[in-house]
């Protein structure tokens, strides 16, 4: 589901045409983000550009020497993998911190998707996940990522994991919802300013960084999503970073890189 977000993203993003063909997508996606239409990637416009291609958006950078595309991705790759053989395992540490176990539905709210690949992940072991994003120009990645993967299913005969992606501010989104549709856990991965345990390339973590700016209000998303969970909050952060916000968790659950600081609420 894509809720309508009343303002506008940042001026440094402009919708770059790419294929011809894809004009009319492209104009209706530089209207709805408010943001200019261009067929050539000129720095002197923006240092982002939103490419509208034959196969799907991508997310580029005017720099010649910042790398290659960046794109939401649930078809290939490791989430191909992930999705042919089942999502994975659920002795993972990403799924014991969220408490998936057997067959029990869990509904998740995935508060800080970036570009999905801890959502997908959880919709992949049986999570109901809603993604709910900010970004309009992530918002617009992620439904791209979902109509590729619905495309996807549909040839090969394949039920879709249980993914959607929402439109506004978590603290918003989570504070308004009706108690009959509080998920059971909030999941929450904001941005650190040294990233060794994400599940995210440097390029990818510079290129969102650019996009979105530091997760600054993430301590306040911390606090409104433990007024609204019903089971727990995890949050993700690197192995050797502080709590999030100095908030202390019931437990944490350890990997290589990553920390999953549990807040239990039950």
């Amino acid at each position: 589901m894509l809720i309508a977000h009343p303002s506008a993203p940042p001026a440094r993003v402009a919708v770059l045409l790419e294929d011809p063909h894809q004009k009319p997508q492209a104009e209706a996606l530089a209207a709805r983000l408010c943001v200019p239409l261009t067929t050539v990637a000129d720095p002197a416009l923006a240092p982002l550009f939103l490419a509208v291609t034959a196969c799907r958006l991508e997310l580029r950078s005017a720099d010649p020497t910042a790398g290659g595309a960046v794109y939401a991705d649930f078809v290939t790759g490791k989430s191909g993998f992930r999705r042919h053989w089942g999502g994975g395992v659920r002795q993972q540490p990403l799924a014991r911190a969220v408490g998936l176990r057997g067959t029990r539905p869990l509904t998740i709210v995935d508060a800080t998707p970036g570009l999905g690949q801890d959502a997908f992940v959880l919709a992949g072991l049986g999570g109901c996940v809603r993604m709910v994003e900010r970004s309009p120009v992530l918002v617009a990645l992620l439904a791209d990522a979902l109509r590729r993967l619905a495309e996807h299913a549909e040839q090969r005969h394949e039920a879709l994991p249980s993914l959607s992606v929402w439109q506004g501010d978590a603290r918003q989104v989570l504070t308004h919802l009706p108690p009959e549709e509080r998920p059971a856990v909030v999941y929450l991965d904001p941005m650190y300013p040294h990233r060794d345990g994400s599940a995210l390339s440097k390029k990818e973590m510079r290129r969102l960084r650019l996009l979105v700016g530091d997760d600054e209000d993430a301590a306040e998303l911390l606090v409104v999503a433990r007024g609204v969970a019903r089971q727990r909050v995890v949050v993700k952060r690197p192995r050797l970073a502080p709590c999030l916000g100095d908030q202390p968790p019931s437990m944490a659950i350890h990997s290589k890189n990553t920390r999953f600081d549990v807040y239990l609420l039950e």
